[in-house]
């Protein structure tokens, strides 16, 4: 590695461990935007990703594949039809959240929902129903049974949480056209390493970059350990 990246990953390090106010108030912005949107967007999506895979309703197969489809949409394509429905024309324009945070987080829902829905439906299908019919039969409630069934489905649930997680931390294009990248205001990771890499400022673009890294290895590492307690090995 020459002297010259060498420098730029002591530059980067120098801004995350001097806690520069501008670099974590970027860092600040994308995770705040994010949980929220994940966390709002959690319990609905897995009510009906069960729903999916445990009620019989009219029109079931569509939902699924409109939701099959919807996953694989670009972000960009997600934060046009945000910004639609945000503009002062729009739907959704007396709201006023266009380059906001709630705008932000409108979109990501948005990007989120499918993700979670098609994988927690994925996962309650793989689920053997039995656990879910003799809990109903030995007269626990609804809520108790769907938490029976998804203490069995912890590790691919979690899984499904991580991979909506890490898919709207890192999207660049809806959070780039509903936020409009302000500083200190709706400037989060993906968008500030798009606009440093452009302007040249590779060291705040690498500090950025590795909070992501650091963040993919956390979630990686605890992915795997809930993995390895649910499957014990055999002796």
């Amino acid at each position: 590695m020459s002297e010259g990246w060498l420098a730029l990953i002591q530059q980067a390090l120098g801004l995350l461990f001097s806690r520069d106010p501008e670099v974590w108030s970027i860092i600040s912005v994308s995770f705040s935007v994010s949980f929220a949107a994940l966390l709002i967007t959690l319990l609905p999506s897995m009510i009906l990703g069960f729903a999916l895979a445990f009620v019989q309703f009219p029109g079931r197969w569509l939902v699924t594949n409109l939701v099959q489809t919807l996953q694989s949409i670009p972000t960009v394509v997600v934060g046009l039809l945000a910004y639609l429905l945000l503009t002062r024309n729009g739907a959704l324009g007396d709201l006023r959240w266009l380059f906001t945070q709630k705008g932000m987080i409108l979109g990501q829902m948005m990007i989120c929902a499918p993700v979670l829905i098609a994988m927690s439906h994925a996962a309650f299908t793989s689920v053997d129903r039995r656990a879910w019919e003799t809990s109903r039969t030995l007269g626990a409630s609804w809520t108790s049974a769907i938490w029976v069934v998804c203490r069995e489905l912890r590790v691919p649930l979690l899984l499904a949480i991580i991979a909506a997680f890490s898919r709207i931390i890192t999207e660049v294009g809806c959070s780039m056209m509903v936020g409009g990248n302000i500083a200190h205001v709706t400037r989060n990771i993906p968008t500030a390493i798009s606009l440093e890499t452009s302007k040249g400022d590779f060291a705040q673009a690498i500090a950025l970059g590795l909070v992501l890294l650091v963040l993919a290895l956390i979630l990686n590492f605890a992915l795997g350990t809930l993995r390895g307690r649910a499957n014990p090995r055999s002796h």
